[in-house]
């Protein structure tokens, strides 16, 4: 299993990365990356931490760590700037908090974050055909979630995938132990979404992918 989007307490999470990292190995994940909530105001802090954990103390853990961001609530016309200053800053992987039905994100944020080619947008929510049109343009991943609310339109988010070949990746978007969910849970929302058991599979194997990417990197 692989998460790739995950808080600690460089934002809203409540462990620091060494216990996540622990939980995530015995929990039977082999690649975390965290990604916390991050914008021009605390991005820098928090990849110099998380990336000098990883760097430093990512060997002694039974699986494969990275280093990421959640760009959040970024005004629609920073986010093209602020994906580059994420990877400039050393960011193996850019995930930008999509327009999820849940909380109030700026409209235009799902647009502006395929535009600047961010990695993965979570949560995605009502997102346009258009917009899911340019995910698979742009080799953009859609994010299907465990985490309740956000989870509300992964079967919108499937369809529309499906209907224009865009990328899925199965996150968890943890922030706490009880959100690094079983392969088996993990499999069943993905199937409640929608999703066929090979299309299962191949968001899996997207992940997979993401994670070589930045192992070659």
């Amino acid at each position: 299993m692989i998460d790739l989007h995950t808080h600690t307490v460089f934002s809203d999470g409540v462990l620091i990365p060494a216990e996540l990292a622990r939980r995530a190995s015995v929990a039977g994940y082999k690649a975390l990356c965290f990604t916390d909530h991050a914008d021009e105001s605390n991005m820098e802090i928090i990849l110099r931490n998380v990336r000098r954990f990883v760097q430093e103390a990512g060997a002694f853990f039974d699986l494969n760590l990275f280093a990421g961001v959640e760009l959040t609530h970024v005004p629609p016309a920073l986010i093209g700037r602020s994906v580059a200053r994420a990877r400039e800053l050393g960011a193996q992987l850019v995930v930008v908090h999509g327009e999820t039905v849940v909380e109030p994100v700026a409209p235009g944020t799902n647009l502006a974050a395929i535009e600047a080619g961010c990695d993965i947008l979570a949560h995605p929510g009502l997102l346009g055909e258009a917009e899911a049109a340019l995910a698979a343009e742009r080799g953009v991943s859609l994010e299907i979630t465990t985490r309740k609310g956000h989870s509300l339109t992964n079967g919108y988010v499937a369809a529309l995938a499906r209907r224009f070949e865009a990328k899925l990746v199965i996150n968890n978007d943890a922030h706490e132990p009880g959100d690094l969910v079983s392969r088996d849970l993990r499999r069943k929302v993905a199937l409640g979404a929608g999703l066929s058991a090979e299309e299962c599979d191949q968001a899996e194997a997207n992940s997979v992918a993401l994670v070589q990417g930045m192992l070659r990197r």
